[in-house]
């Protein structure tokens, strides 16, 4: 029996002795590398120094890029994954405009009649007392800013309770006083009058989904991140994007959802896998198709209108991508694409092949500006004849990964960008292995425990 218990102890030790092991290199090389993103980490060494010399290949226009952050305790913290930035590349690649006043950074958008004037949707965790002591909750808005004077303006703001998926991702213009609003915390789709403040026409989710659909209720049911204001058999309609019930929808002002337009189906996971920012691409272009980040299948895909029916018609992946979240076909056929997992946004010309890249962290949405907004002045796949392009098997840094991608893109959004697979392997054996070895050793303990009440009672006669 003591032989037994010795050899257990031995494997125990040994076990939590090569799991710690790991952590430990893993945090140490990532404290040297200043949790560095995937690949070359000019990018974000440029931002913090103030560089201005080229560090991403030369483009004919700026490239505007909004990050994310998966900072949640904390906002404080300076690792590429952990702060927000928004970044603009010069067409010889140095940085053109940076900042990081904010707790996230979303959609990027081209304004209208300017060169390099966008609008961007951020949000800022803010704390109990600003909340009125009803905290945490969050701001969100959208702001203008001049990318070469750095003037700037808020465009529109709401403050939301909570500060997870209650973030708007996405704002579209629709004119010069209207804006329609994608609202994450309400499971809703509406425009807002910023002259008047009104809100003029809303449409929302409850009216055609089951709260039985989708994420949990009401927390995080449909995860609307992107909307779009496009045109359908001649009729100004919305796009919206319903993540968690996989869908891509289609939402007439007059009469609500047009089910016949439904890209997807809730679990439908070969068509849609809790996407990301569909762009329309409208008829005059080749359409009408939609170009969708499928960000849980580790693809770009588009979606073709035949017959009534949406047919896909162009897929990209490579061993590297592992959750894109963004991707805008630009008029020359190439295809921008955002992919926030593998710390990049690059460019991928007809032929599939990558012709432009830059490494930077946790990346969200990037526009290409001067070549229309999002994908709108872009061809279709089908019309343009683009090459399909899939990842090889083994290669890359998602390659032959024993974990599904929907739990390594959990790992990667939760953890800090160092942990990786094996690190988070080790993790969960010192958490199951040390309690177990605690539990046995209570067993085997020769002493033995009890309470004895030092208070007695008795009846007086």
């Amino acid at each position: 029996m003591v032989t037994r218990r010795q050899s257990l102890r031995g494997l125990f030790a040994l076990l939590v002795l090569l799991a710690t092991g790991v952590l430990v290199v893993g945090y140490v090389d990532a404290q040297r590398t200043s949790d560095a993103v995937t690949g070359d980490p000019a990018v974000e060494q440029a931002f913090r120094s103030g560089n201005t010399s080229p560090v991403v290949g030369e483009r004919d226009d700026v490239t505007v890029v909004g990050t994310d952050s998966n900072a949640f305790v904390s906002d404080d913290n300076d690792a590429p994954r952990a702060m927000a930035e928004l970044a603009a590349f010069a067409p010889d690649g140095s940085i053109y405009y940076y900042e990081n006043r904010h707790t996230r950074y979303w959609d990027v958008d081209p304004v209208k009649g300017t060169k390099n004037t966008v609008e961007f949707v951020y949000a800022d965790h803010l704390d109990r007392e600003s909340c009125n002591g009803d905290g945490p909750c969050t701001e969100n808005g959208v702001v203008r800013v001049n990318l070469t004077t750095g003037n700037r303006t808020t465009v529109y703001s709401r403050i939301t309770p909570g500060k997870h998926s209650t973030r708007w991702h996405d704002v579209d213009r629709i004119d010069e006083h209207r804006l329609l609003v994608a609202d994450i915390s309400q499971d809703r789709v509406y425009v807002v009058n910023t002259t008047t403040d009104l809100v003029t026409w809303e449409w929302d989710a409850q009216s055609d989904f089951d709260v039985e659909s989708g994420g949990p209720y009401p927390e995080d049911w449909t995860h609307l991140n992107d909307v779009e204001y496009v045109e359908v058999d001649g009729e100004a309609a919305v796009m919206a994007d319903l993540r968690n019930q996989d869908q891509v929808v289609f939402i007439s002002f007059e009469d609500g959802l047009m089910e016949d337009w439904t890209l997807g189906a809730d679990g439908n996971h070969s068509t849609l896998y809790e996407q990301h920012n569909p762009d329309f691409i409208p008829e005059e272009e080749g359409g009408p198709a939609i170009l969708v980040a499928d960000s849980e299948n580790g693809r770009v895909v588009e979606y073709q209108r035949e017959d009534g029916k949406w047919k896909r018609s162009w897929t990209w992946s490579d061993a590297r991508m592992t959750w894109p979240r963004d991707a805008d076909r630009l008029p020359n056929g190439n295809t921008l694409i955002t992919d926030s997992h593998g710390d990049r946004v690059f460019e991928v010309n007809p032929e599939g092949e990558v012709v432009w890249t830059a490494s930077i962290g946790f990346p969200y949405e990037a526009e290409r500006l001067g070549t229309g907004d999002e994908s709108a002045g872009g061809p279709s796949a089908a019309s343009a004849d683009l090459a399909n392009h899939t990842a090889t098997a083994g290669g890359g840094s998602g390659g032959g990964s024993l974990l599904p991608q929907s739990l390594r893109n959990a790992i990667a959004y939760v953890f800090p960008r160092w942990v990786e697979t094996p690190h988070a392997i080790a993790a969960v054996l010192v958490g199951l292995v040390v309690p177990a070895w605690v539990v046995l050793e209570y067993h085997w303990a020769s002493f033995s425990l009890g309470l004895r009440l030092p208070v007695t009672f008795r009846r007086d006669s």
